[in-house]
């Protein structure tokens, strides 16, 4: 349950942050603005509420989340040469879903 509700206080953020962009390409530059101030915001809670051990998993997770998104976005800029943009979303996010469970997987 704490993962679905960090999954939508994120998804929350980077969709205020692209709506206040002003740029063309809305939703890219508003995860591009954003993930700096959240990179040095996280970084910053690990180190002062995290063991050693505890921060080295949390680094091995958000390498698996960064390449998450890279998938992410360029399924969605790939799909849409095919598919309609909500369908492209949609597949996008099957399988980052598909990609997440695999890494779980995988980690543990």
């Amino acid at each position: 349950m704490g993962y679905i509700l960090q999954f939508i206080i994120g998804g929350t953020i980077l969709v205020s942050a692209s709506m206040l962009s002003k740029s063309k390409y809305l939703f890219l530059s508003g995860i591009i603005t954003l993930l700096p101030i959240m990179t040095l915001i996280n970084i910053n809670l690990q180190i002062h509420n995290m063991s050693i051990g505890d921060f080295r998993i949390t680094q091995k997770n958000a390498i698996f989340g960064a390449f998450g998104v890279f998938i992410f976005i360029s399924c969605i800029y790939i799909l849409t040469k095919w598919f309609k943009p909500p369908y492209a979303v949609l597949c996008a996010v099957i399988i980052y879903i598909l990609y997440m469970i695999g890494c779980k997987h995988f980690s543990s």
